[in-house]
């Protein structure tokens, strides 16, 4: 299991560089020559200050919603839960565009925007408790209930942006997800935010594996099961805030990548959080690599150079293929 871990270390490290090379102004051995200690005062602005932070954080925000996905499904015993479809990140993008729209938060202001997407994320965590916390657990009821509750918040944001039409080119990334103009106040702000409330994700372990055995089980081991589910909630609702506001929402991240992580490194969350996080890191930093690939080709066939891809809209693609090849597998087992 330790080989796994380092193999996938050095997988987002692999991914990571990877976004530093898939620009279009610079070529690989440029880049190199600026990690070297080289390179003209264009090419060292260009890899240190643009593309270095922009991957930087494009790891850090899939680390956080890899390990926010995970600590939900084990916490609330529901494959089907994620930031996505349990009103957590709609919710962050609600806060955020909201803020956005009221001239309180924005790009610009990172830190305005982290609070804003706590209070959103919680709100909409908040909604589904109301919703399903008082019944008996169960997962398709769950799902069901996210889904309705990630619809509301998401017709909710539509309307702020009717109601601030102005604004709906600066939000719009968060409403797709894009790693596009992350600068080092991003990354400064990420990375103690991902590193606190991960080090709270691999202390809630122990708890999260007896949650995982059911409630009966976990109280019989003398577990708090309120408090343990409430705490391992508030880290992943703050895990995601943290990555929707540094890059906005990448689809079904936060979903898939915990049965990725279960199914390399075990049903353990001591093993299994860790392996999230550098699944996640990989994932958002891959896609992040590949967007940018991907927009040199469609600029070049295309003849336009401005011509962006949104990493969250490649992770929702690819994401919402998954899906539907895990379905339709699923569906012929049980037949």
């Amino acid at each position: 299991m330790k080989r796994r871990l380092i193999l996938f270390s050095l997988l987002a490290l692999a991914v990571g560089c990877a976004g530093l090379v898939a620009g279009r102004a610079l070529g690989p051995a440029q880049v190199w020559e600026v990690l070297t200690g080289g390179g003209d005062p264009l090419a060292r602005h260009v890899v240190l200050r643009l593309r270095l932070p922009r991957s930087l954080v494009a790891l850090g925000a899939g680390a956080s919603l890899g390990l926010a996905g995970l600590v939900l499904q084990s916490a609330l015993r529901n494959p089907l839960a994620g930031p996505e479809v349990t009103g957590v990140t709609p919710g962050a993008v609600l806060g955020a565009v909201t803020a956005t729209g009221l001239g309180l938060a924005g790009w610009q202001s990172p830190a305005a925007v982290v609070v804003a997407a706590c209070a959103g994320g919680f709100a909409g965590a908040g909604l589904l408790w109301l919703l399903t916390g008082r019944e008996e657990s169960d997962p398709v009821r769950t799902a069901v209930h996210g889904v309705l509750v990630s619809a509301v918040l998401s017709g909710l944001t539509a309307m702020v942006l009717l109601v601030a039409p102005g604004e709906l080119g600066s939000v719009v990334q968060w409403l797709v997800g894009s790693t596009e103009g992350r600068v080092w106040e991003h990354w400064n702000l990420l990375w103690p935010w991902t590193a606190g409330w991960s080090l709270l994700a691999l202390a809630l372990a122990a708890p999260l594996a007896l949650l995982r055995c059911g409630d009966d089980q976990a109280a019989a081991a003398g577990l708090n099961t309120g408090r343990a589910r409430a705490a391992a909630l508030i880290c992943a609702v703050a895990l995601t805030a943290g990555a929707v506001s540094a890059v906005g929402a990448m689809g079904f991240v936060g979903l898939l990548v915990p049965h990725l992580a279960f199914a390399l490194f075990g049903a353990d969350p001591r093993t299994a959080l860790p392996g999230a996080a550098l699944l996640g890191a990989s994932v958002v930093g891959g896609a992040d690599a590949a967007s940018q690939w991907l927009s040199r080709l469609l600029a070049e066939v295309l003849g336009a150079d401005r011509l962006s891809v949104p990493t969250g809209a490649l992770t929702t693609c690819v994401g919402a293929a998954l899906l539907l090849v895990v379905a339709r597998r699923s569906v012929k087992e049980e037949t």
